[in-house]
């Protein structure tokens, strides 16, 4: 079961709220001796979560099946980093990351009780009940239970301090039924913006024309570092802006961390990308960063000719307080 994005929290009736946390969706299969850990997108992830399999293996039932969020706790945040580390090729790498940094899965669902079977019908409301009485009799170390709140003022209280450990807020219908593959919940995120000096660009595919900018920010050593891309350029402004840009083509582009560098996500276009003097600055909308970088592509909002590249520093991403309860449950998930 999916969320679609939406710009504000519903108001109306009905609904609970839970935190977006930072980290892999997760549903958890046990029947008899056998487990299965799944991705949103259907891939198995038990090899790469050793202590999350160990821990829903040594559950004293014979059937359950649990949706939830792997995540890692690092300090008083969660690292979003650490987990796309343990989808390594090499088993004793991520039996030493899970000995190291071993992940928490935070409960929010329960498609399958040992009491009550097959609850996957039934109304979020009694998969909830169902769920908390599994998690009191069966909580550990590795196994947590995610809040929630049905009071809006609460869940926006939430949403104002989104940063760190939250990624926002999902809102379910009490009333619904599990729909898998369905986007039936809402999710809010804070989006916030940044300032970024162009270092370079990458023409569109198979086109003489700008497909995206490379944006970057400076350390407090004066290096200009890669955080990111937009490609949110309207189409009737491309062959203008491409003018633009090749003018102001010169190495090195990037002082420090540049495009291209070696992940799992790189591929031979990543290098093919276009060095800039660090002239323009423009104004981004993000909803995340992770690595002092932006999870995702961000949304171009405008230029900024006022604003001086230096002045576009690292220090615009600071991670933000989060509220009280959330900064609790997540110490609950350390401990």
């Amino acid at each position: 079961m999916e969320a679609r994005l939406v710009a504000e929290l519903p108001d109306d009736a009905g609904w609970q709220f839970e935190p977006k946390w930072d980290g892999f969706r997760c549903l958890a299969f046990k029947q008899g001796d056998a487990v299965e850990l799944q991705s949103k997108s259907g891939k198995p992830l038990a090899r790469y979560f050793p202590e999350i399999a160990a821990a829903i293996a040594a559950l004293p039932v014979d059937r359950v099946v649990l949706d939830g969020e792997l995540l890692i706790p690092a300090g008083t945040s969660l690292s979003f980093a650490a987990l796309q580390m343990r989808l390594h090729p090499a088993e004793s790498r991520i039996r030493k990351l899970a000995a190291e940094t071993p992940a928490r899965l935070m409960l929010f669902d329960c498609l399958w009780s040992p009491e009550q079977g097959d609850l996957a019908g039934r109304p979020l409301a009694e998969r909830r009940i169902a769920l908390e009485a599994f998690y009191a009799q069966h909580r550990s170390a590795t196994l947590r239970l995610s809040p929630l709140t049905e009071d809006p003022k609460v869940a926006q209280r939430w949403l104002d301090g989104a940063g760190g450990a939250l990624d926002g807020v999902i809102a379910k219908r009490r009333d619904d039924a599990y729909q898998p593959g369905e986007r039936a919940m809402l999710k809010v995120k804070r989006l916030r913006t940044a300032d970024c000096v162009v270092g370079g660009f990458r023409y569109a595919s198979k086109k003489r024309e700008v497909g995206s900018l490379l944006l970057g920010l400076y350390d407090e050593a004066g290096l200009l570092h890669h955080v990111g891309f937009t490609s949110a350029i309207a189409a009737a402004d491309r062959p203008e802006l491409t003018t633009r840009l090749e003018a102001l083509i010169a190495p090195p582009g990037f002082t420090g961390d540049a495009p291209g560098g070696p992940s799992r996500w790189s591929t031979e276009r990543s290098a093919e990308w276009q060095p800039l003097r660090p002239e323009l600055v423009a104004e981004v909308r993000y909803d995340h960063v992770t690595g002092r970088r932006f999870r995702h592509g961000t949304g171009f909002l405008r230029w900024r000719p006022d604003k001086a590249p230096r002045q576009c520093t690292m220090a615009q991403l600071g991670e933000e307080a989060r509220p009280a309860v959330i900064a609790a449950a997540l110490d609950h998930a350390e401990g």
